[in-house]
């Protein structure tokens, strides 16, 4: 998990703050990805086919990416510190679901429940930092914050695997019970309270419309990975998609108070934070399913091993995020990024070429430069985006979109790079790495996919506004 040193030399208060989200984060986000390596257990416990278990992953993931931004908005009009511990309280609830789970559709059920109070965590996380700091102050805060978001979804698999092998997956969820109740006091004390003076009313209309774009496109994608991609609950799905999200901005521009302004849509500086956000999280998120799917297909090792390989790179992102969150406020967002998405580039380029069907030192070496990479590159990406943000209504939503299309990018990659590894192994074709040279070519081709996305990543960063936090005139 993430450190907790960059918190040293900041006041008591911000610091007792600092380390309730750190520890909320961490919590939230271990739940949507501890479960990857113990899928195939739960599928054979509850006697159902990959597709049907699938969606214990799939569920989560929706939820998480549609409340999020709702999340964001609410805050804006209502107290921070009550609408955090409501998402404490439903994320309990849902865990106690899951754990005592008899089927597969209540753990679906479980799941579902957790990703919808889960989702205040990260996105309220963000929001608080941003207004309790001032510009030029925040980087080290949000580096904080974000490590305990990586560090999440990098220590997950390796907990899933270790806990499932020596006590069991249900226990996943009992130990996530406890540490959201005990989270729950620390929160009241701690978070602020304030609330926006006025009319508290908003647009539920645009707020739906903008969930169902973002839900209706990972559904499909699922879909697409499961049905194919020509089947009807995947296309239909990408055409629910494109109409809500057409509804969604022309309501945003039809009504007098809509969800959120138009005008957050032309701040050029955000939009690129949030692409690079977006397609750094899919390539990351890729990467930690794709490798136990690796280790385990190929080299037959187990979960346990699996979450090992992970565990540098983990390592890595916990011990880096507050330092380069912190840089990003002396020199500006750019460089960082620049070195992280270079860093994450040739990681995947060399596991693409020696990693897929190679050794697993081979591989953790290729995930420990990942680490490093998105280390780099993932908090300040978010210092970006919340210096884009003039102070007003539209931070906490302009977060909540941020973090919200952030997972959809962790939603969207395993799906995508699933579905393209499926269809290499179909075609059983050469490798499209022409320096690859062992025998397991349809992985090196999903590496080389993850890549594909980092460059995307490179292209949107050129946008960013690289003015340094505290010499910004807010």
């Amino acid at each position: 998990m993430s450190g907790t040193s960059g918190v040293e030399n900041t006041p008591s208060s911000t610091r007792a703050l600092l380390v309730v989200l750190i520890l909320a984060v961490f919590v939230s986000v271990l739940n949507s990805s501890m479960v990857n390596v113990v899928v195939p257990v739960i599928g054979e416990e509850y006697g159902v086919g990959e597709a049907r278990v699938g969606w214990v992953i799939t569920g989560f993931l929706l939820a998480y990416a549609i409340s999020i931004p709702l999340y964001g908005r609410i805050s804006d009009f209502y107290s921070i510190r009550n609408v955090y511990v409501i998402g404490l309280l439903v994320f309990a609830l849902g865990s106690l679901v899951c754990a005592l789970a008899p089927s597969l559709q209540i753990l679906v059920l479980g799941r579902v429940i957790q990703a919808v109070g889960g989702a205040a965590v990260p996105a309220l996380g963000i929001v608080a930092i941003t207004k309790v700091l001032p510009p030029g102050e925040r980087g080290g805060a949000l580096g904080l914050i974000v490590s305990s978001v990586g560090a999440g979804a990098a220590v997950g698999p390796i907990v899933g695997g270790v806990v499932e092998e020596f006590i069991g997956w249900h226990y996943l969820f009992i130990g996530s019970l406890a540490l959201a109740l005990v989270l729950i006091p620390g929160a009241m004390r701690v978070l602020p309270n304030g609330g926006h003076e006025g009319d508290k009313n908003f647009d539920l209309t645009g707020g739906v419309l903008l969930g169902l774009a973002a839900g209706l496109f990972l559904f499909g994608i699922t879909q697409g990975q499961v049905e194919g991609f020509g089947h009807a609950s995947s296309w239909g799905s990408f055409i629910g998609s494109a109409a809500s999200g057409v509804g969604f901005f022309w309501r945003i521009n039809s009504v007098e108070r809509p969800f959120v302004s138009p005008e957050l849509f032309a701040n050029r500086a955000y939009v690129a934070a949030v692409l690079v956000g977006f397609f750094l999280m899919l390539a990351n998120v890729a990467s930690l399913v794709m490798v136990p799917l690796l280790i385990s297909d190929v080299n037959g090792l187990s979960p346990g091993v699996a979450g090992l390989v992970l565990t540098p790179g983990a390592i890595a992102l916990a011990i880096l995020s507050p330092m380069t969150g912190r840089l990003s406020d002396r020199i500006g967002v750019k460089k960082p990024i620049l070195a992280g998405l270079a860093a994450m580039l040739a990681s995947v380029v060399f596991l693409s070429t020696f990693g897929a069907g190679g050794s697993p030192y081979l591989v953790s070496a290729g995930m420990l430069g990942i680490g490093v990479g998105f280390a780099f590159a993932n908090p300040p990406t978010v210092n970006a985006a919340a210096n884009a943000l003039a102070s007003g209504e539209d931070v906490g939503v302009g977060l909540g979109i941020f973090q919200g299309l952030f997972f959809l990018g962790g939603g969207t990659g395993p799906a995508v790079i699933g579905a393209f590894l499926a269809a290499r192994r179909e075609g059983d074709s050469q490798a499209i790495n022409p320096l690859y040279l062992l025998e397991a070519a349809p992985f090196s081709d999903a590496f080389l996919m993850m890549a594909a996305s980092l460059v995307v990543s490179l292209i949107a960063c050129s946008w960013l506004k690289d003015t340094a936090p505290k010499d910004a005139n807010r």
